[in-house]
């Protein structure tokens, strides 16, 4: 899989930005695009320097492989050599240096762990890092009860030392249906948290628990109808998903346990999975915008956090592509438009088209019926930062604003302590302007919200604000309503926007803890 991050992926303030210093794209030479690098690929060339062959490489063999022009780096016990790569590699040759011959896991997964390495360097691969000699273990520590109460040891051994307890699971049927029970000895459970999946009666079910993932992955010993339901009880932190049996029959087990099955670790160390969702709708929202709605398969349960993107994939010119995107509602005035669709079986997105662009002319290209594959959600914004919040305070600029569409309607329908939420939308024209219409009448019905528009480049009539993310701008729209008020501010949109308007933020006295930045 061949990914191309987004203009402003990962953003200033994003886990992903924290962790990398700043990383950011750097211009490429000529010839040097994610196209040559496809074509480089598939050439025949032997970009190993070993016609072909697989090795074990030793520590030691991985430390003298650190020059640019011999460069290895170790991702998750496969060792490739990277030195072909470097001038292709959008975030820079030193960004891969950082890991030359040496074990770049979490360095990788820090940066971009959404990326499908094992695709994107499999021409690359020099083998795996040669295994040292285990202890054995006595040979009943490794067994497992498929009802999930693992032995005492073994969950000892296998948590991290802090964060919460370990989950467990058991499971229990009736004549039609199968409930299987996850227990995550946590209050602060919600549908958003739990990711269903049945395909082919495998069944795969992700809980997030703060920043760990446990995982229930198993092969069903008899077969199961399409339909299931997911039923939360946060007071208690239970979570039951039912299945409905195919036949009337008991059960004498629930199934065999399949990769990672029974599995806690940390969300980071979790690899994306994906499901194929059939496009049903595609409208026209500006000249160069669409909105696309798909459907998630009649087996899958997910919901995407307020605040959290996720990865569409497709495959272009015979490589998979991958891009990040955030969600959106079906329209911002729910109260004017009657859902067409049932609700938790669609996602939205506002997609901007780029002509020249790799991925989203492939995208425009599909057609009603169609497939993408959607990837599980992935995001580090915590809703608790609006809870108490009274200005809340929104800046985008052109396809940066999808994030703030469900944090407004969030905030404007959960917030209790809400007084005021002002968004100011950069663009170029008015031309650009997604839902104005939505965006004006919202303002006109629920007087907490504002919205100024600015335009970069606007016509002659343009009567509104001109120019861009500046201090001037700024002090002006940062007006809080009472002088102490509690605030909170959130920005997207290209990189220079972000950054600069972080910058800008930070010199008008709010802390980093009082903003977030989010993907473009």
């Amino acid at each position: 899989m061949l990914n191309v991050p987004s203009q402003a992926f990962p953003a200033p303030g994003s886990q992903q930005r924290v962790a990398s210093q700043g990383r950011s794209k750097v211009p490429l030479k000529q010839g040097r695009s994610l196209m040559d690098w496809i074509r480089l690929t598939r050439s025949g060339k032997d970009l190993t320097g070993l016609k072909g062959r697989l090795i074990d490489v030793t520590e030691e063999e991985l430390k003298t492989h650190n020059k640019k022009d011999d460069c290895w780096i170790c991702i998750r016990g496969l060792v490739y050599n990277v030195s072909p790569y470097m001038e292709y590699h959008p975030g820079g040759e030193d960004e891969l240096m950082r890991a030359a011959g040496a074990d770049g896991t979490d360095l990788f997964n820090e940066v971009h762990r959404w990326v499908n390495y094992e695709s994107m360097l499999k021409e690359c691969l020099v083998g795996r890092m040669a295994v040292k000699p285990a202890a054995l273990k006595d040979c009943h520590e490794g067994k497992r009860v498929l009802n999930g109460m693992r032995p005492k040891s073994q969950v000892t051994d296998t948590l991290p030392r802090e964060g919460p307890s370990s989950p467990s699971y058991d499971w229990f049927q009736t004549e039609s249906s199968v409930t299987i029970v996850i227990y995550t000895k946590q209050k602060n459970i919600n549908l958003d948290s739990v990711i269903v999946d049945l395909q082919d009666d495998s069944l795969r079910a992700e809980v997030v628990i703060k920043d760990q993932s446990y995982l229930i992955h198993i092969e069903l010993s008899h077969e199961v109808q399409e339909n299931i339901s997911v039923r939360v009880i946060e007071n208690v932190g239970k979570v039951d998903i039912v299945l409905q049996k195919r036949e009337n029959i008991p059960w004498k087990c629930l199934g065999q346990p399949l990769e990672k099955h029974d599995s806690f670790i940390p969300k980071k160390d979790t690899g994306l999975y994906y499901r194929k969702c059939q496009l049903i709708s595609k409208e026209y929202v500006t000249h160069d915008t669409r909105l696309f709605c798909l459907m998630l398969p009649p087996s899958t349960h997910l919901q995407v956090p307020v605040g959290h993107h996720v990865y569409l994939m497709l495959s272009v010119t015979g490589a998979e592509i991958v891009k990040p995107y955030t969600p959106v509602s079906e329209s911002l005035l729910s109260d004017f438009k009657e859902p067409v669709l049932p609700p938790n079986k669609y996602i939205y997105f506002l997609i901007k088209i780029y002509p020249d662009g790799l991925f989203t002319p492939e995208l425009d290209r599909l057609q009603i019926g169609d497939f993408v594959s959607v990837s599980s959600p992935e995001g580090n914004f915590k809703l608790s930062k609006l809870q108490e919040v009274e200005d809340l305070f929104l800046l985008a600029a052109g396809t940066g604003f999808t994030p703030m569409v469900n944090i407004l309607k969030y905030s404007l329908t959960s917030v209790s302590s809400l007084r005021k939420v002002k968004l100011m939308f950069f663009n170029k024209t008015e031309d650009d302007i997604i839902w104005r219409c939505q965006l004006e009448k919202l303002a006109f019905k629920d007087k907490r919200f504002d919205i100024e528009f600015v335009l970069s480049t606007p016509s002659s009539e343009w009567n509104g604000k001109r120019g861009h993310v500046s201090p001037a701008l700024l002090s002006e729209f940062l007006e809080r309503s009472l002088e102490n008020s509690r605030v909170f501010l959130c920005i997207c949109g290209p990189t220079p926007f972000t950054d600069e308007g972080i910058r800008l933020l930070h010199d008008l006295n709010f802390s980093t803890d009082e903003i977030h930045g989010f993907t473009a």
